[in-house]
């Protein structure tokens, strides 16, 4: 992955800084209007990182000690942990084989009368089946919550991933479509749970101090509960918006990189790629593909011979029960989650990509499975 950017970017962030104003002020707020609008939701509340606007959702269902929140093992291990910082309980639930998210049937294997949310993650920018889930977990009263962190520009049933979601949360990290640096954003279509996100993201001030020094008067302001320090900073937030004027743009030209891997690849026998699945469409936040189950060599050793030909892959998505953090840490099993883990690696996937280097990743990749030359 490379970000895409460019001097619209870096006169952005350079006018944040010329503005005086560098810390969490005007340009985080337009940041968090514009973006909400763009996934169809009410209310945006730009944070730190994605794992801290999970942390914020988790607080706002007043998760915590003794509650259960059900999440994929198969993620990038934030979604785990910012279930464990509230004191709950990860609850490890499998995948579909297909698209590596949750479904209804993998959620209800697991869900018990502690089980107080639903963590659901459109993994790797495919959209999971969220209307499904919500017709388990709503009759239960069980909030389903949505990790976005990947999916900026994926579709779920015609509309954005996110648009209607009870609390989606977003990531800008670099290796996302839209990067501020490090950064992330909660999104609601409930005001009160906004206006208390954004309290909670500032120390739990009850003014903000962007809206106290653009006040004029004297203002002493209140702290009304034990919060966090989780703001983004202006000039991340300008660098932001110009992304965010990218994002049909980048969407456009992943999805035409994707389709000639899959036409390159079609040819390998039992190599399953990454598609859209029937709900929506995919962002191809992450070029996934699933080795053949007679390939006679190991992911890591397919790895290893990429990277002798100068191409930079790494292992597919982790699967958090199988890291140090989380071992001991009871689980059902989760034979998909496993399998994916092993059997997946990750193709290189970004905007400047071009037909000659994506020729190379072919040539490589068919090579370490002993296909000989590539199949164009």
């Amino acid at each position: 992955m490379k970000p895409l950017l460019g001097e619209e970017e870096a006169e952005a962030a350079a006018a944040a800084v010329r503005s005086g104003w560098v810390a969490q002020g005007p340009r985080v707020a337009r940041f968090e209007e514009v973006f909400a609008r763009r996934v169809g939701a009410a209310h945006g509340v730009a944070a730190s990182s994605c794992t801290t606007a999970l942390h914020l959702a988790a607080h706002l269902l007043g998760v915590g000690p003794g509650d259960e929140v059900v999440v994929p093992s198969l993620s990038f291990i934030a979604t785990a942990n910012a279930v464990h910082h509230t004191g709950a309980t990860p609850v490890f639930a499998d995948v579909d084989p297909e698209t590596g998210n949750l479904t209804a049937d993998t959620v209800a294997a697991v869900l018990t009368d502690r089980t107080r949310a639903v963590l659901v993650v459109h993994q790797a920018g495919v959209p999971a089946d969220v209307a499904g889930l919500r017709a388990l977990c709503d009759p239960l009263a069980v909030p389903v919550v949505e990790d976005a962190a990947c999916a900026a520009g994926s579709t779920y049933l015609g509309a954005p991933v996110g648009a209607g979601a009870l609390l989606a949360a977003w990531s800008f990290h670099p290796r996302k479509l839209l990067t501020t640096g490090e950064g992330g954003m909660l999104t609601t279509d409930r005001a009160d749970w906004a206006a208390r996100a954004k309290r909670l993201r500032e120390h739990g001030m009850s003014v903000s101090a962007a809206d106290r020094h653009r006040g004029g008067a004297a203002v002493v302001e209140e702290y009304l509960e034990t919060a966090f320090n989780y703001r983004m900073t202006d000039v991340q937030a300008a660098i932001g918006v110009v992304q965010l004027s990218r994002l049909d743009g980048i969407v456009r030209r992943r999805r035409e990189l994707a389709a000639r891997y899959q036409e390159l690849l079609a040819g390998v026998p039992g190599l399953r790629t990454v598609r859209d699945p029937a709900h929506g469409t995919t962002n191809y936040q992450s070029f996934w593909v699933r080795l053949p189950d007679d390939a006679q060599v190991e992911r890591n050793d397919v790895l290893a011979e990429l990277a002798r030909r100068g191409v930079s892959a790494r292992r597919g998505i982790m699967a958090s029960h199988l890291e140090p953090a989380y071992a001991g840490h009871p689980h059902t099993a989760l034979p998909v989650t496993e399998d994916f883990t092993r059997r997946t690696l990750i193709l290189p996937l970004h905007h400047d990509l071009t037909t000659a280097e994506q020729d190379t990743v072919v040539d490589a990749l068919t090579a370490a499975l002993g296909a000989g030359a590539a199949l164009r």
